[in-house]
């Protein structure tokens, strides 16, 4: 046999013993794929190696709490989660992950570490961002949001960690709480969004991502 369809040959066997082996295949469909595996090799091209986005255009994942991960995840897959930014990506991405691979990378990113991000915003935002988190809104009814998402932002079982979270990330979503329907299992913070004023929402998403490394 001429040496070239050797080589042809030894590639083809390489290519197939590469497409087979679960730890180096970005098949979302095949669930003998690990969840590290997934989020190494296809959730990483958004969110990060280690959960830590670099555009905000994609929340970090890094320490969120694996039931917020989980209830997420699921949203999307059964697609009760419907916001544009999410439900573009997420739909298909989500469509075939098993309970047991959903459970994986929820426990995956939640033992990540966060990373810091850059303070967005001056001083006077920032402490009207604290003062929006810590007390709320009292005149107009809106509650501290430290009441769910803990002192510190970290975030309480189905309650996200907001700390260090991308501010424009958490001004958009907090928009689409306040004026759509698209995040239906989010109903209570589309009475909690309600009354914020657009500088309310600059401000605790500027203050939120200050929290980083927390």
């Amino acid at each position: 046999m001429k040496s070239g369809t050797w080589t042809l040959l030894l590639a083809a066997a390489a290519l197939s013993i590469g497409c087979a082996n679960p730890e180096r295949s970005r098949d979302l469909a095949n669930p003998a794929v690990s969840a590290t595996t997934l989020a190494q090799q296809v959730c990483s091209n958004c969110h990060g190696l280690t959960g830590n986005a670099t555009s905000p255009n994609f929340p970090n994942l890094a320490a969120q709490p694996e039931a917020y991960i989980e209830a997420q995840l699921n949203g999307f897959k059964s697609h009760g989660r419907h916001d544009p930014a999410g439900f573009e990506y997420m739909w298909g991405l989500s469509r075939r992950l098993t309970d047991e691979q959903i459970k994986g990378l929820a426990k995956f990113y939640s033992g990540q570490v966060q990373t810091g991000e850059v303070i967005d915003g001056g001083r006077g935002r920032l402490e009207g961002g604290q003062a929006v988190f810590e007390h709320g809104v009292p005149d107009k009814g809106v509650p501290p949001c430290a009441t769910c998402h803990g002192a510190q932002a970290k975030g309480n079982g189905t309650f996200p960690r907001l700390a260090g979270q991308h501010a424009d990330y958490l001004v958009k979503q907090l928009i689409v709480f306040q004026r759509t329907d698209e995040r239906p299992e989010g109903s209570i913070m589309k009475t909690v969004a309600h009354e914020l004023t657009q500088q309310n929402i600059d401000d605790v998403a500027a203050y939120l991502q200050s929290l980083s490394g927390l």
